[in-house]
């Protein structure tokens, strides 16, 4: 099994392999060529994020400053819109839902270590997915640890911190996120 395949499936794998690192470095380069382009390039910018994502939605927007490690592994429903700076590590699948918001700054990630030193030092990573279900609103700021399932038209505080998932259709806020209400 191949570095990619073990990464993708949550399993121990190591990071530095010549064709992850290659990957990561071309992602860099496209990237770079998206982030610089004008608004009103936004058909070129949608092809690069097209050929770039495991797919793209009808609709989708997503504002210059955007950055990942792979994109291979990110779905994005239909309507999606994600504001400026905003980040996904994706070294395992992250899928987000049709009419997601994202306000600036929101980062998503999927990468894991080992808590116990002595392995963490001899470099392994892992991951773990992250699905964000249609209709849901990450405010500015908000992050998004590894494993976490968003439910169905959740609303998320700015500055929140989503360390469990978060059922369907109810308010979360706070660092770690916590149901403060229904929808």
């Amino acid at each position: 099994m191949s570095k990619r395949d073990r990464m993708i499936r949550g399993e121990l794998y190591d990071a530095s392999d010549p064709a992850l690192a290659a990957r990561r470095l071309e992602v860099q380069r496209i990237l770079r060529c998206y982030n610089e382009l004008d608004d009103d390039a936004q058909p070129f910018r949608d092809e690069i994020l097209r050929g770039l994502l495991a797919s793209v939605g009808s609709g989708s927007l997503v504002q210059s400053g955007f950055r990942c490690e792979y994109g291979f592994n990110i779905e994005l429903g239909s309507r999606v819109f994600m504001n400026y700076e905003c980040v996904i590590l994706d070294v395992c699948p992250v899928r987000i839902g049709d009419r997601c918001q994202f306000g600036p700054g929101c980062h998503i990630y999927t990468p894991t270590h080992p808590l116990d030193p002595d392995t963490r030092a001899e470099g392994p990573e892992a991951g773990k997915p992250v699905t964000i279900e249609n209709d849901v609103w990450l405010a500015g700021r908000v992050t998004v640890n590894p494993g976490v399932t968003i439910g169905r038209g959740t609303t998320v505080g700015a500055g929140s911190v989503v360390t469990r998932d978060l059922p369907a259709r109810v308010f979360a806020a706070g660092n770690p996120a916590r149901v403060i209400r229904e929808l």
